[in-house]
């Protein structure tokens, strides 16, 4: 029996559950960013087409009529255009029933593709990309080393948006720190709020002992937002959201967890997290947050 090539640690979003998974990359190319350790010690590597191939034959012999395919590793959307052509036409050969193909990326990885690129990627099924933006905050992507500003963000998804790409973005309350969730958010939802993301992701900062936040933590250079802060910075964040959008907050990191419509599900969302907020203590939320393992 063949199994797939994988390397390293192999992430997707909760959505993409149902997705056929296959290797292109492994690990991310920028592996800078202070909180991450979700590709601690593992070096970006490309797939070779080969390898693709032998596994593109495994999964036609096993989920011949797979529907979407979720291309692996920490940004497989910085790979070059013809790269990724090559990618789409080979997965059409094996895999004849995919409707479409996504996978992570960076807002830099958008950069380099012209409009006209996107739009053939577009049309050979590339569609509902990942895209870990974390926030809309300038001083907060600087600390943290995401590599772009909030003005690249609206930039590049304006021409994902121009070649009809739908895409994810997430939102990692507790990034900026302690005291400034709530710059982080307003200026986070001014961001979003010129765009038309199909999903926002809400996740809350876990920092691990192999990320450089950790270090930082313990050198006192870096105080965390208490729980009960990160709830108030979601709150703000919700309710300057103004923008048609699905809200997903369901993952382990979310102390109350919440899946919601803007605008049809925001008051009710408000008025849930002002019900946590009264009623669970800072000590409960945070005995749940250093429980958390792994993402």
């Amino acid at each position: 029996m063949k199994l797939l090539h994988f390397t390293g640690q192999v992430w997707r979003p909760p959505y993409e559950a149902n997705s056929q998974l296959l290797q292109v990359t492994a690990g991310c190319t920028h592996n800078k960013c202070k909180f991450c350790s979700l590709y601690y010690g593992t070096k970006f590597r490309l797939s070779p087409i080969t390898e693709i191939e032998e596994d593109l034959k495994v999964i036609q012999s096993y989920q011949s009529k797979a529907r979407r395919v979720f291309l692996t590793g920490g940004n497989p959307f910085v790979l070059s255009y013809n790269r990724l052509l090559d990618l789409g036409l080979l997965i059409r050969k094996y895999l004849r029933y995919c409707e479409s193909i996504g996978m992570f990326a960076r807002i830099s990885d958008i950069k380099s593709k012209t409009i006209e690129e996107l739009k053939n990627l577009r049309h050979l099924g590339f569609d509902s990309i990942s895209i870990g933006t974390e926030s809309g905050d300038d001083e907060t992507l600087a600390v943290m080393n995401k590599g772009y500003t909030a003005n690249d963000i609206v930039e590049q998804c304006k021409k994902l948006e121009e070649a009809n790409i739908r895409y994810n973005f997430v939102y990692l309350t507790g990034l900026a720190g302690k005291d400034k969730g709530e710059q982080n958010a307003i200026n986070t939802a001014n961001v979003f709020n010129q765009l038309h993301p199909f999903t926002i992701n809400f996740v809350s900062l876990t920092v691990f002992p192999e990320s450089d936040l950790y270090i930082e933590i313990q050198r006192g250079n870096f105080i965390e937002a208490t729980e009960h802060e990160r709830l108030l910075e979601l709150r703000t964040f919700i309710s300057k959201l103004c923008i048609e959008t699905t809200l997903l907050g369901n993952t382990v990191s979310n102390t109350v967890p919440f899946i919601g419509m803007i605008p049809n599900d925001k008051t009710r969302l408000l008025n849930e997290l002002d019900l946590a907020i009264k009623n669970i203590g800072e000590e409960e939320l945070r005995r749940y947050r250093d429980s958390i393992k792994s993402l």
